[in-house]
């Protein structure tokens, strides 16, 4: 149930985002952000609330989290402050101190896999990646990484 207790507190977030997903782009934007975080119900929620000061204009966002009390699976929800839809939930767990969730999504009417992969997590960091595949996930885009550093 303790999966998300590490991301507990107050972070300086370095961005690095990939502005055409999907495309072939190799342009890079690299901003930076803050992140708070706490756990709900026990440790069988989680919330993160995000400033990201990104250059193409600053927004807010947060992700929700729910862990499944019988099988253990997280649903995680993105919220982004630029737009009022849900996208789905991507679904998974952690392995060895690897996080590695998955759902089905659609990119400009194009049906995607969408994969987040929480890694390198340590008390004072952390790696989160987001990638996208057009191919079912025999290939995988990585168009977002979020190295996260403890500021408490």
């Amino acid at each position: 149930m303790a999966d998300f207790d590490f991301q507990v507190g107050v972070w300086r977030v370095k961005h690095r985002k990939l502005r055409g997903r999907l495309s072939g782009s190799t342009d890079w934007a690299v901003f930076e952000g803050r992140c708070t975080a706490w756990t709900l119900m026990g440790g069988e929620g989680s919330v993160e609330d995000q400033f990201l000061d990104d250059p193409d204009g600053p927004y807010r966002a947060a992700a929700f989290r729910r862990r499944d009390p019988v099988s253990g699976v997280w649903s995680i929800w993105w919220f982004d402050g630029r737009s009022s839809g849900l996208e789905p939930p991507v679904l998974g767990r952690f392995e060895n101190g690897v996080g590695v969730f998955l759902c089905d999504d659609e990119l400009e009417g194009r049906p995607i896999r969408v994969r987040f992969i929480w890694s390198e997590i340590t008390h004072d960091s952390a790696r989160w990646e987001q990638a996208f595949s057009a191919d079912g996930g025999l290939t995988w885009e990585v168009n977002w990484i979020m190295q996260f550093e403890r500021t408490e």
